[in-house]
């Protein structure tokens, strides 16, 4: 019986999918697995690349963080951000980088420098997903 996955963000449901072989996720202490079959649990997602599987074909996605939940071979997650990999604009990712990056050097507070550091984070997965889907898939623009 293959998994029946959702990505859910506050703003929409990214992804309902059934028949799914087996989903591959960051978690907060470290890298995690899960297939058909797998024992109910639940735990933080930390900023990463969430992979869906089915036979051959792997369907990335960029996440930042969230929940991650295995109940009867379904799969939720609740990210705080999640994007498939073709939809990632690289031209902005790469300009949300820089911005973070200035604002880095010029905080004024703590405050200021934790946003720009997770904005920063936000940046480089995105940027990372879709250069490993370029390199995975090189016949097709990222």
């Amino acid at each position: 019986m293959p998994l029946t996955v959702d990505i859910v963000t506050v703003e929409k449901t990214v992804l309902h999918e059934e028949g799914i072989d087996e989903v591959i996720a960051p978690g907060i202490e470290g890298q995690l697995a899960v297939l058909p079959q797998h024992a109910a649990f639940m735990t933080m997602l930390a900023p990463g690349e969430l992979v869906l599987k089915r036979g051959n074909e792997e369907h990335p996605f960029a996440v930042t963080g969230g929940f991650f939940e295995v109940l009867d071979n379904r799969v939720v997650v609740l990210a705080d951000a999640a994007e498939r990999a073709e939809e990632i604009d690289v031209q902005r990712a790469e300009q949300a980088r820089e911005r973070a990056r200035l604002a880095i050097e010029r905080r004024e507070s703590i405050e200021d420098l934790a946003a720009a550091q997770a904005a920063l984070q936000r940046a480089l997965i995105r940027l990372r997903i879709a250069e490993l889907r370029r390199r995975r898939r090189p016949d097709r623009p990222a």
